[in-house]
């Protein structure tokens, strides 16, 4: 079993208005993917976000996405190539200015919501963006879906001279694609702890998923994401770190 690492999507606050219980995910995740102010946030919650995982050794993401607060980022844009390298290079750049003043770095980039699976099934947007994060800084990875075939996004990242990190979803159904089912059909989403839990494990050590259509579902994946919005979900989360720590010491 390789390492696994645990990312949680972070800082999509705004003003007064909560989103996700931050403070207790991320003393157990090592990722955060933190909002930079097109889909959620703004300048104060996003330096709290980096205070705090600061303060708990946690890996600073850029988590950009298309210009859409009212749409939480869900929805896709009619934006050219060009519009979105620049916006990506935005975001990126704000949460680059915040890091600095706390006395550290951007690590990687997650795109969010449309943005992300337009990256995943379009190249011209998948190009976009990863020639954002090259001209921010080509040592930054790109985390990209975890697919049953990643070989054409690794092509177009090599193209590219990017470096990938592949993600799956411990939460989150699939097609039989490796795609993620949308979030407009019935049990796109798991709740029940033990089944994120469980699916967080076989995901861990490279067992089958059972995909949408009933067929087996073997994703290879670097990190994997979990979300903390509720008590049931926090409790998932500390399960999955458990469960991810006992594969490390038994390895």
């Amino acid at each position: 079993m390789k390492p696994i690492k645990l990312n949680a999507d972070m800082g999509e606050s705004f003003g007064p208005w909560v989103m996700g219980l931050d403070h207790e995910v991320m003393p157990f995740v090592d990722l955060a993917n933190i909002a930079c102010g097109f889909h959620a946030s703004d300048p104060d919650v996003m330096r709290r976000t980096v205070q705090m995982a600061k303060q708990h050794s946690v890996s600073i993401g850029a988590h950009p996405a298309y210009p859409d607060l009212v749409g939480f980022g869900r929805r896709s844009m009619a934006c050219s190539p060009g519009e979105i390298e620049t916006l990506v290079l935005y975001q990126l750049g704000a949460l680059a200015g915040i890091c600095r003043a706390e006395g550290i770095e951007v690590c990687y980039v997650k795109p969010h919501g449309a943005l992300y699976n337009d990256m995943a099934k379009n190249p011209e947007i998948f190009n976009a963006v990863a020639r954002a994060v090259l001209a921010f800084d080509p040592a930054l990875p790109l985390m990209t879906l975890a697919t049953r075939d990643t070989t054409p996004i690794r092509q177009l990242a090599d193209e590219q001279g990017i470096a990938l990190w592949f993600e799956a979803f411990a939460d989150r159904a699939y097609d039989a694609e490796g795609h993620l089912v949308s979030r407009s059909k019935a049990g796109a989403v798991h709740h029940a702890p033990e089944t994120i839990l469980e699916q967080a494990k076989r995901i861990a050590t490279g067992q089958p998923l059972t995909a949408s259509d009933g067929s087996d579902l073997v994703l290879d994946a670097d990190t994997l994401c979990v979300h903390g919005d509720n008590e049931e979900s926090i409790a998932a989360v500390r399960a999955i770190r458990e469960m991810l720590n006992a594969l490390k010491e038994s390895s």
